[in-house]
């Protein structure tokens, strides 16, 4: 389809423009400026620019031509308006005109886009270009990371079939507290309660839940809770965990280079911080070999450590994890390993997304281990689906009724946790009162 005669106009006028930024732009071409200063001389040059190119065309054009040359320049393009939004935690993009985003729980397609391919590559080159990695045919997919730390993902033909596909996980500028959560009804406020003594308690934890359930924001939200004198060091792929503390230290793995040597993963890196006189350790997700050095980090004196692994339940959390000990060199009956598994870790904190969107603290359960060596597991407290009504996803937060083995470890270390949180019955989302 051949645009309209005014959108070659359009278009025309923005590649002059373009054009003539190309020497403040390029210090080899004597645009040396610092970095303060050089996004205002490009905007002087643009407005003048624009001005004197556009002379046929009417004032709301000419505002457009130079946000959309300067946001090309110096941000993400159309993708800027959308990193502006707090409410957007993914961006999606498809094709250059099919970009969507997850807000408030819901994917919604947008109404901006890119002109074409070739304008959507040169973006998502520069932003691969300033971290430092690669993107082209012989190295077709890449994980950056935006200067707000936001997380992102590309990967082009010839393993894209459709073009370029890019998506872009967003992290809040103020991280979640548990408060907040129960604000948005993840959770009942005992629930909350109870958290915050299992953390301060120093007792091991797993949170589990599928993809974009909110692991990562409850681990964030749950380090609130941890002594800011303590020394701990956080372990991740792609960091986003952001702690208070003196003594927080952040670790993060790094892929092989182009010539296939320099990796360094989560196992080594979990190995190596045993070193570092760690009093808790936190890996963002065990996916691998790292889930037996991490569970030997908790069983070894570690206490309050804690971690994230993809499962759609607690006890599918259970297998996973004895498949990965194994998949690690575990030599030993499969009775011994359940029995080490749950020697280390004390609680698993299951997150789901309810039709809708809505994340919720789907189950709190002990860990223990039945006189058969199997693995138990005791809910706590948990949320009961009651009903979908236009698509959303309804039900209560309730109390089992079960008493944890743990609460007299909890008592001995000076976080008693009141009995009514563990009455059964269903929980108040706003408290007791």
């Amino acid at each position: 389809m051949i645009p309209p005669k005014d959108e070659l106009q359009l278009e025309s006028i923005r590649r002059d423009v373009q054009s003539g930024l190309i020497d403040l732009l390029d210090p080899n071409l004597g645009g040396d400026f610092p970095d303060g200063d050089l996004r205002a001389h490009c905007e002087a040059r643009v407005e003048k620019l624009v001005s004197r190119l556009g002379r046929g065309i009417d004032e709301e054009d000419r505002v457009r031509i130079a946000t959309e040359v300067i946001a090309d320049a110096f941000g993400l393009g159309p993708l800027d308006g959308l990193l502006e939004d707090e409410l957007v935690t993914d961006i999606l993009i498809n094709a250059p005109d099919r970009i969507f985003i997850e807000k408030e729980g819901r994917l919604i397609r947008t109404g901006v886009g890119f002109r074409d391919e070739a304008h959507l590559m040169h973006v998502v080159q520069r932003l691969v270009r300033r971290s430092g990695r690669r993107l082209d045919e012989r190295s077709p997919m890449v994980d950056a990371r935006l200067p707000d730390g936001s997380r992102v993902n590309i990967i082009i033909p010839p393993l894209a079939l459709e073009g370029p596909q890019v998506s872009i996980r967003r992290f809040a500028k103020v991280p979640f507290d548990l408060d907040r959560l129960v604000r948005f009804g993840s959770m009942a406020v005992d629930t909350a309660r109870l958290l915050g003594c299992l953390v301060a308690g120093r007792l091991n934890i797993a949170i589990t839940g599928g993809a974009g359930s909110g692991k990562t924001t409850l681990l964030n939200a749950l380090s609130g809770f941890i002594d800011t004198g303590e020394r701990v060091i956080t372990i991740e792929d792609a960091a986003e965990l952001r702690l208070a503390g003196e003594h927080v230290v952040r670790l993060e793995t790094r892929a092989a280079n182009l010539e296939g040597v320099g990796s360094v993963d989560a196992s080594a890196l979990v190995r190596n911080s045993l070193r570092m006189r760690p009093d808790r350790i936190i890996v963002g997700e065990c996916r691998g070999a790292e889930t037996f050095d991490m569970l030997q980090a908790m069983n070894t004196g570690h206490e309050g450590s804690m971690t994230t692994l993809h499962a759609n339940s607690a006890r599918d959390a259970m297998f996973r994890m004895e498949s990965m000990l194994t998949m690690s060199g575990f030599e030993a009956p499969i009775s011994v390993l359940r029995e080490y598994l749950g020697s280390a870790l004390d609680v698993v904190v299951h997150i789901e997304r309810l039709p809708g969107g809505q994340r919720v603290i789907s189950a709190i359960s002990e860990v223990g281990v039945a006189e058969d060596r199997s693995i138990e597991l005791r809910e706590i407290h948990r949320f009961r689906l009651e009903r979908v009504e236009d698509g959303i996803g309804q039900g209560v937060f309730e109390a089992t009724g079960t008493v944890p083995c743990f609460i007299e470890r909890l008592r001995s270390r000076g976080h008693a946790v009141p009995d009514e949180v563990f009455e059964a019955g269903e929980l108040p989302v706003g408290g007791r009162s």
